[in-house]
């Protein structure tokens, strides 16, 4: 079997990563010195990495956050906030989904909660949880139709 055969097949069975990652190899001399295991071990961890990093992105895109570039560590912890790095650092464990708990980030107007809800969320999802992210306006709008 041709290398091109090769790789149309990798592109069949959707192991695209691998595929585009095999292309790259048969430019690369300096491969060519490594044994058949260490190539196919480099090719498979290309196509897994792809593969969890669309599933991400697939659920980041699926929950509809507002604010997608929101991220724990970036939070502003400053006192005027009264927020607890310890207590935020184990929500963002996401322990709370697993004990089957609820999250419910209360606040003034402009206080930050829904960039908070975005970055546990966020977070949420890098765990590979499903996330749906819903404005308490919005909610309420459907619980009333419902």
């Amino acid at each position: 079997m041709t290398n091109e055969e090769t790789i149309g097949k990798l592109t069949a069975m959707h192991f695209t990563a691998m595929a585009n990652a095999f292309r790259e190899q048969l430019k690369t001399p300096a491969l060519a010195n490594l044994s058949f295991e260490e190539r196919l071990g480099i090719l498979t961890d290309i196509e897994w990495t792809s593969r969890k990093n669309h599933r991400l992105k697939k659920l980041i895109q699926d929950a509809h956050f507002d604010q997608t570039q929101a991220h724990i560590a970036d939070i502003n912890y400053t006192a005027k906030r009264q927020l607890d790095p310890a207590l935020i650092s184990r929500l963002a464990s996401c322990s709370y989904i697993e004990e089957k708990h609820n999250l419910i980030i209360l606040g003034a107007t402009g206080s930050g909660k829904s960039y908070l809800s975005c970055a546990f969320g966020i977070e949420a999802c890098k765990q590979f949880y499903s996330v749906k992210y819903v404005r308490l306006p919005d909610l309420l709008t459907d619980l009333a139709i419902a």
